[in-house]
């Protein structure tokens, strides 16, 4: 790690007010920068995860983190005792240079700082940067100015997330609301030149696609949910195997041949409580993945487990889904929970491995892809047991 030196004596990171302390170490005291927390810990400001810069009252900077000199490639060494202008010349996004227009310690004197904005390094690298202007007293001289910098590689890749996600979902709504509007108009304009036949044909189909629309948009619901962290569960005693049991039948009442799944069952099975609805739906996308995505025998198998990212002894069920299709490559095993992922160009959004996972980690739980032993895909859930604290207690 690198230490970040101080000028002047004035501490590194800057404590919430008041001017920087001056003691008898100086520029040799041990560790400069260290900020004491409520219990009494040091943060050194080399350990802070976004760039640091502090000025003194002349604006000469003072503190120099490591993580501000990765973000604007200037050396610690380099910044220290400089201008503020000189070691951080921002511009903002018109070219024009950002500490004159913005003015810390000349400007009005009730201001206590500057929000996040974008502005940019010399290159036309942009960066997030905030500040904070420090006085003694309020309305008082600014006697430290602590700015805070932060890269836009996440930023961007959220955005360009979010745009993916809009292109996404405006392709697949354009197809099935064609498709509605043509037939309904048709049906509207000519209805009597038609046959019984003819219309609950052309009516299964705005059915149909009135369906899919209706998926998709539970779909993004699901994923605004997750990414926000709102995805709310209904725990109750679930029976996994009566779950995959349903959805067998529903594939072989749909024409799909008996032989063709395997159920196992390994017990006895501990009670598991979980939110019915999300087990289902968890279910149904990783036995639709086995049968549109892969072939042969589609075998699901159903198991206790143990968890080994929780407490000693903590029990799981264990559900398993694997085909002996042509499998997953190597290379994309990585991929396949992300969003946008598609195994192949049999069709889909390539959102619903994503939401899988999400509704598998708000359990509690755990999801992994493997080769399976026949060649194929093999995705395992596991889900922890027992009832939830509430009625334990009781």
């Amino acid at each position: 790690m690198t230490n970040v030196r101080t000028s002047g004596g004035a501490a590194g990171a800057a404590p919430a007010a008041g001017p920087a302390p001056h003691g008898p170490h100086g520029q040799d005291g041990p560790r400069e920068g260290a900020a004491q927390g409520p219990a009494g810990l040091g943060v050194h400001p080399d350990e802070l995860p976004d760039g640091l810069v502090v000025a003194d009252e002349n604006g000469r900077v003072t503190c120099f983190n490591a993580a501000a000199a990765r973000i604007t490639a200037v050396p610690s060494e380099e910044a220290l005792g400089r201008s503020l202008e000189s070691a951080l010349p921002l511009e903002d996004l018109d070219g024009r240079r950002w500490w004159p227009l913005t003015d810390p310690y000349g400007g009005p004197p009730t201001r206590v700082g500057q929000p996040e904005r974008n502005l940019l390094l010399p290159g036309g690298r942009e960066v997030l940067v905030s500040a904070r202007f420090v006085r003694e007293r309020p309305a008082g001289p600014v006697r430290r100015l602590v700015v805070q910098l932060r890269g836009t590689d996440a930023r961007r890749r959220t955005e360009r997330s979010h745009a993916e996600l809009i292109a996404t979902v405006a392709h697949e709504l354009r197809s099935p609301l064609t498709s509605v509007k043509g037939f309904t108009a048709t049906l509207l304009a000519k209805w009597e030149r038609f046959t019984d036949d003819q219309k609950r044909l052309m009516l299964e189909t705005v059915d149909a696609d009135a369906d899919r629309v209706t998926r998709l948009i539970a779909e993004l619901l699901d994923i605004s949910r997750i990414d926000s962290g709102r995805l709310e569960l209904r725990r109750q005693p679930v029976d996994v195997v009566a779950a995959v049991r349903r959805h067998v039948q529903a594939y072989t009442t749909a024409g799909h041949r008996p032989d063709r799944f395997e159920v196992k069952v390994t017990g006895p099975l501990p009670e598991l409580w979980a939110d019915p609805d999300k087990v289902d739906q968890v279910l149904g996308n990783l036995l639709e993945n086995a049968v549109r995505h892969g072939e042969g025998r589609v075998t699901i198998e159903v198991a206790p487990a143990l968890l080994k990212a929780r407490p000693e002894g903590t029990e799981g069920t264990a559900v398993t889904v694997s085909d002996e299709g042509p499998g997953i490559p190597e290379e994309s095993m990585s991929r396949v929970f992300t969003r946008f992922w598609r195994g192949s160009k049999r069709g889909g959004t390539g959102l619903g491995l994503y939401i899988v996972k999400g509704i598998v980690e708000a359990h509690g739980g755990t999801i992994t892809v493997e080769r399976a032993a026949c060649g194929g895909a093999r995705f395992r859930f596991t889900l922890p047991v027992g009832a939830p604290a509430f009625l334990s207690q009781a």
